[in-house]
Formats: structure tokens, C-alpha cells, sequence
């Protein structure tokens, strides 16, 4: 890595190769996402029953697939197995017009899942290997708002290929998102893994012989040992319980309890994405040039999750005016949004330097499937608590994310220094010199 001369912040050799490929990808992802169930329907011409159905089932099978996605990157190296999930998205979009009966389009659709669901795994420790100290955070922030930038153009795109040639343009957006990812991997392909310590002779992936053979014999039984990072993952699933807020609950609250009309959710919708696409970076830079610690940073836009999911019980509570109302939303959405745009990075930072390198694609398993279990329970959750009253789920957010700012506090030292701090603290000795702290105060 090297430094800027503005910044002094090191910059990763091949950065923005790797992040115009994640912002094409991401473009990709958002000329499907929002449609999803008709996208397939309409690309294989099977039932929306049937494709609901395959894609339940495979989406379950790439959860369960994201385990040895971790252990591939142990073995491997990130970048490698980043660039072979690219290359069976690419695929598998490509195959998906010609996947026209029951048994195509379940094979396709399975081995692009196994690849969607591990994606996130792979790309979070393609960071950890990429970059070091506050660059982490920085390109956790700049991930973020490309990623929402792209899908913002992806949908807009794919809205203007359906507006030209009607249904059949999804077939156009189906080979068009296949070439995304593949320039996507051609670009990440540049990027170029920053050697920590002395290069060994004849290194196996990352890590070298002796880390790779210590990685495959401990398996995740490290992981299971380390409590402080099973604590950090576990904070991560109370906060993640509210990153589902915003697609879940937001739009069924609307609808139900609040009888407030459907077109508010997607303002809310418009307001998340341009905030984060806009200013995502701009707020990351602050806090981190700030020096706060990211167990701190991300115990903060918790604590602004909770304010959000509190303002929302009183909203509904009072049920003030239509034109009240949707200004009082629109605020909540905003300090909903400020809460992700603090946690995402510093809480994405935290979780890769906290995770051993040698072992960094199983721990990063791990703490993915937080994630992925909250988005799973989330639906159920909320639409049996709304049933009973409408701000229950929101009280229920409010205290998860009041416990994951807690937990974040009361882990701070028992995690490595290097993960607490994005760049290492400084003490001073008797004399005045500087002393780096190597160990979690």
C-alpha cells in the first residue's frame, strides 16, 4: 500500500479497479433485486409458484454453503475465490433465458445462489486482505455507498430496458448483469493483497504452509473458542435485526398500523439510498478522522438505530396530521440512515481485523450467518408482533439495538487492539516518546 499526501491514509494497490468493479456489480445486482420473483418468472417462463419455490430452496442451500466458502478463502486466498464466485454469477445469469424447464432452472439458479450467499464472506475478507488500519474502514465505507449507488442505477436501468421492450427486455437484463460481473472480476482481478510480515518460500493462499495447515487441522473449532468474537457476532445480530427495518417492517407498518399511505415507502426508500450513495463516505471520513474507537463508532449508530425505532412509537402513538406525519417520518428515516452510515463501516472494519488471518475466511463465516439468520427470522418476527400491536416490533428493535451499543461497549476490551483501533494507539513513556499499545486496553 501507499499514502496520499492529503490523507496520510495508506491506499490499496488496485483500489479503484476494485471499487469500479464493485459498483458495476452492484449496477448488476440492481437491475434484478427489485424484481426478483417476476424477474425469473419472465426469464424462464416457468410459474411464479415454482420459482418462489427454487428460490427458498436454494437460497437455504447457499446459507449452509457459506461455511466452506470460508474455509476456501483460508485455503486459497480471498481474491481468488472472490473471482471465481464472479465468474459463476456470470454464468449462471448468462444460462438463466435458456434454463426454461423445472430441472435448468433449479441447477442454475443453485449454483448462482451458492455464490450470491457467499459473496458477502468472500468480499469482507478480500478487504481484510487488501488493506490494513483505517483503509479497511475506508473502503468498508466507499463499498457501501457504490454498492448503493449501483443497485439505485441498476434499477433505474432495468426500468428504462422494460419501459423500451416490455417483459421481454428481463431476458436483455438477465445477459446484461452477466456481462457486470464479468468486467466486475476482470477489475477486481487488478487488486493486490498486502503481504503482512516476512514472505514465506512456497506459500499455500495467504497464509503460507504453516498457516494454511494450521487452518485446515483447527477448522472452526477456533471460532467456537474465541468468545469475545462470538460476542461481537452476537451484538452484530441485534443490530443486523435492525438493518431489516427499512424492507420489512417499514412498508408492513405502513400498510397496517399506521394506515399511512404505500407511497411513503418509497420515499423512504429513495431518501436511505441517496443518503447513503451521497454522504456514506463523507460521514465515515468524519468519524474515523475523529480517532473514535470502532467498538465506539459502531455503538453509536446502534444507539441512533434505537432513537429511529423509538421515533417511530411515538409517531405512531401520537398519529399527528398527514403532512406531521410524513415530515416526522422522513426525520426518523434520516437518523435511521446516519445509524447505518456510522455501524456499517466501522462495525464491517471491526469484524474483519478482529478475525486471525489465517483463519479470517472461517471467522468471517461466521460472522456473516448474524446477517443472514436476522434477515431469515426477521418477516416472522415482526408481522406476529405487529399482529399484537403495532409497536412492538419497534420497542423490540429499540431494546436489540440499546443491548448490541452495550455489548459493543463491554467487548471493547477484550478484543485485539488492532481491531478496536483503526490505526494503533499512542502512549507516551516517562521520557515522552511514543510507545505504540500492542494490546486491547
Amino acid at each position: 500500500m501507499r499514502k496520499t499526501a492529503a490523507s496520510g491514509e495508506a491506499k490499496v494497490a488496485g483500489e479503484r479497479s476494485l471499487l469500479l468493479g464493485i459498483g458495476i456489480s452492484s449496477v448488476g445486482i440492481g437491475m434484478y433485486i427489485p424484481f426478483s420473483l417476476v424477474f425469473f418468472h419472465h426469464v424462464t417462463g416457468l410459474s411464479l409458484t415454482v420459482v418462489g419455490l427454487v428460490m427458498t430452496v436454494t437460497g437455504l442451500a447457499g446459507l449452509a454453503f457459506m461455511p466452506l466458502a470460508g474455509t476456501a478463502v483460508d485455503r486459497f486466498g480471498a481474491k481468488r475465490v472472490n473471482l471465481v464466485l464472479y465468474g459463476i454469477r456470470a454464468l449462471g445469469f448468462a444460462l438463466y433465458p435458456f434454463a426454461g424447464s423445472l430441472p435448468a432452472f433449479a441447477a442454475v439458479s443453485l449454483v448462482t445462489a451458492l455464490a450470491d450467499r457467499s459473496f458477502g464472506v468472500v468480499q469482507q475478507s478480500l478487504i481484510g486482505e487488501v488493506a490494513q488500519g483505517s483503509a479497511r474502514d475506508r473502503l468498508q465505507a466507499s463499498t457501501r455507498a457504490l454498492q448503493n449507488a449501483g443497485m439505485g442505477a441498476g434499477a433505474l436501468l432495468v426500468s428504462g430496458v422494460l419501459a423500451l421492450w416490455g417483459t421481454g427486455g428481463f431476458t436483455y437484463t438477465a445477459w446484461g448483469n452477466s456481462l457486470a460481473f464479468a468486467l466486475a472480476g476482470l477489475l477486481v482481478g487488478r487488486v493486490r493483497a498486502v503481504r503482512v510480515g516476512r514472505p514465506t518460500a512456497g506459500a499455500v493462499g495467504p497464509v503460507g504452509p504453516v498457516g494454511a495447515a494450521a487452518a485446515g487441522s483447527v477448522g472452526y473449532r477456533t471460532v467456537l473458542r474465541d468468545r469475545p468474537f462470538l460476542g461481537l457476532t452476537a451484538a452484530n445480530f441485534l443490530t443486523a435485526l435492525g438493518y431489516s427495518a427499512l424492507s420489512v417492517l417499514f412498508p408492513l407498518s405502513l400498510s397496517t398500523w399506521s394506515a399511512a399511505p404505500d407511497s411513503l415507502t418509497g420515499a423512504a426508500f429513495t431518501v436511505n439510498t441517496a443518503l447513503c450513495a451521497g454522504i456514506g463516505v463523507l460521514i465515515a471520513g468524519r468519524v474515523r478522522r475523529s480517532g473514535a474507537r470502532r467498538t465506539r463508532s459502531a455503538a453509536l449508530g446502534a444507539l441512533l438505530f434505537a432513537a429511529a425505532f423509538v421515533g417511530q412509537i411515538v409517531l405512531g402513538t401520537l398519529r399527528p396530521g398527514r403532512t406531521a406525519t410524513l415530515v416526522a417520518l422522513l426525520a426518523i428515516v434520516v437518523v435511521y440512515t446516519l445509524g447505518e452510515l456510522v455501524h456499517s463501516p466501522s462495525g464491517g472494519a471491526l469484524s474483519v481485523s478482529a478475525a486471525p488471518e489465517a483463519v479470517r475466511g472461517r471467522y468471517l463465516a461466521t460472522y456473516q450467518l448474524s446477517y443472514s439468520l436476522a434477515g431469515a427470522l426477521a418477516p416472522s418476527l415482526f408481522t406476529a408482533l405487529l399482529a399484537v400491536d403495532g409497536r412492538l416490533p419497534w420497542a423490540l428493535l429499540a431494546v436489540a439495538a440499546l443491548g448490541a451499543a452495550l455489548a459493543l461497549l463491554r467487548l471493547e476490551r477484550h478484543l485485539p487492539a488492532e481491531a478496536v483501533h483503526a490505526e494503533p494507539p499512542v502512549v507516551r513513556d516517562t521520557t515522552g516518546r511514543p510507545v505504540p499499545v500492542t494490546a486491547a486496553a
